[in-house]
């Protein structure tokens, strides 16, 4: 609540003067997609419009792609995002550098998470190590990495 509150008043101060930067753009993105179901890029644009920002569809295009946000379950997700634990023990996803995704899982899940990943067949992974409760994924690029995301993140909805 304090975050948003804050938010909401560098916007406003910002309106008022006409010094919306990018940063704060991309911190508005990350606050909404975080906050609501966002399925479309138009979405997007219309919600940052109505918060002060000017912006075109493919200036959000670039800014998901800077923020490592993707779309998994029909909907858009933001890297590292907590998820309500699933049945597979899975709670976390997080980015690490460009060729690797760190699963966090519950203590004893991470051998059969990383089983089902490897199961996803998705040409992203390179492969799998896993730990107890930590699952290392490794991938060839940073697209790949976007895409294992949104694998792995349609997994966590399980």
């Amino acid at each position: 609540p304090i975050l948003r509150i804050y938010t909401i008043y560098i916007q406003y101060m910002c309106m008022r003067t006409g010094n919306m930067s990018k940063s704060q753009r991309q911190e508005t993105l990350r606050n909404i997609v975080a906050a609501k179901r966002i399925e479309r890029q138009d979405e997007l644009v219309r919600l940052l419009r109505r918060n002060g920002f000017n912006v075109t569809q493919a200036s959000i295009s670039r800014d998901l792609d800077e923020l490592g946000i993707v779309k998994a379950g029909g909907k858009y997700v933001l890297p590292g995002i907590d998820a309500k634990q699933s049945k597979l023990g899975l709670r976390r996803v997080d980015l690490a550098g460009e060729n690797l995704l760190v699963v966090r899982c519950s203590p004893g899940f991470a051998s059969a998470v990383a089983s089902m990943i490897d199961a996803l067949n998705d040409r992203s992974v390179v492969g799998t190590i896993a730990g107890d409760d930590t699952v290392f994924v490794a991938v060839n690029d940073r697209t790949a990495q976007k895409s294992a995301l949104a694998a792995i993140s349609t997994l966590m909805e399980s």
